[in-house]
């Protein structure tokens, strides 16, 4: 739900509940501006990245749900980006056999993907979400006013998603082409983030559990979950992994690239995305020795549906996805070659 005043609206669900069956969950670098919004509810405010999304963190969100008294009537509200959203979302699945939460999400990633759809996780043996469960929030409100505090990186890394959904819909990706990424004006966007939403939820609704046209939301997916692991397993003191949005941003890329050679999609598209990685995202920063890496990473991958194969969305034409494509391991070099050659 998209919100102009989002106390009122959270007033709303909040006032389905016993007072003292409503908690809060934030990330703590959001605190400061979340918070005031939940009034006096308990919170507990948590160290949010990709290195806490563990089952260590969705103890200490159990332990505190425990120590508040939450019965299976309650409320979890969950304020932050992906990462908790994720997070918090499987801690309240998984309390007691299911307890209601509602998303109240602050990046543009979260708000347009992470937040909706009803995927919860925690990450298990350097996967991303290799451990979770589908259970939607009761509500998501959407407040677009909070970007204007985001930094540049978290705004892109968020866009790369929109990006994604664009090359879902014909309609979409030419107003994301014509977006200014460089001002980053939040008046034009915030019809857009609805949009994305909207395309978002209809595939949802037609396929909840994934079992298929949502795969198609996976585009870019294969591959970017691949480069996002390795730049977390790679991370040092200093050096941040690299954002999700990112990822996903060469992770079309490479997908674009098997799109058009195996499936005779348009070059356009590919051309007008690597423009765009070009100028604001950057190259990946990956090595030709990362190769086999990547591969292995790839072949773990939870999309994937036997033992070795590597499985992608790719898009025959924008607006054409075409799901449950396997892939070759040379079609995969071709494909990375082809990003790092960029």
């Amino acid at each position: 739900m998209m919100c102009r005043d989002i106390h009122s609206e959270l007033e709303a669900i909040t006032a389905r509940y016993e007072k003292d069956q409503v908690v809060v969950v934030a990330d703590k670098t959001v605190t400061g501006y979340g918070l005031p919004v939940m009034g006096n509810y308990p919170c507990l405010a948590v160290e949010i990245s990709e290195a806490h999304k563990s089952l260590e963190t969705v103890q200490q969100i159990w332990d505190f749900f425990f120590e508040q008294g939450l019965t299976r009537r309650g409320l979890v509200v969950a304020i932050g980006g992906g990462v908790l959203t994720d997070l918090v979302g499987f801690a309240a699945a998984t309390y007691k056999r299911g307890v209601d939460y509602v998303n109240i999400p602050t990046t543009l990633l979260a708000m347009i993907d992470a937040s909706s759809g009803g995927k919860t996780g925690i990450n298990y043996h350097s996967l991303k979400n290799s451990i979770g469960v589908f259970a939607p929030p009761v509500e998501t409100l959407i407040y677009p006013a909070w970007l204007k505090t985001l930094p540049i990186k978290e705004f892109l890394s968020g866009f790369g998603e929109m990006l994604k959904t664009g090359l879902l819909n014909t309609k979409l990706w030419p107003q994301l082409l014509q977006y200014d990424l460089d001002t980053m004006p939040i008046e034009t966007l915030t019809p857009l983030i609805e949009q994305c939403v909207n395309v978002k939820e209809r595939i949802v609704a037609a396929d909840p559990k994934e079992e298929g046209l949502r795969k198609a939301l996976n585009f870019g997916h294969t591959f970017g979950h691949a480069l996002e692991e390795l730049s977390i397993a790679n991370a040092h003191p200093g050096v941040d992994p690299l954002y999700h949005g990112y990822a996903v941003v060469y992770g079309m890329i490479a997908e674009l690239y098997l799109s058009v050679t195996k499936l005779g999609c348009s070059k356009a598209p590919l051309q007008q995305l690597t423009q765009i990685m070009l100028h604001y995202y950057g190259k990946p920063q990956c090595k030709c020795s990362d190769r086999e890496r990547l591969l292995s990473l790839m072949r773990q991958d939870k999309k994937n549906e036997h033992a070795g194969e590597i499985n992608c969305t790719l898009i025959r034409s924008i607006g054409s996805p075409q799901i449950n494509q396997v892939i070759t391991t040379d079609e995969a070099l071709e494909a990375l070659d082809y990003l790092f050659s960029l």
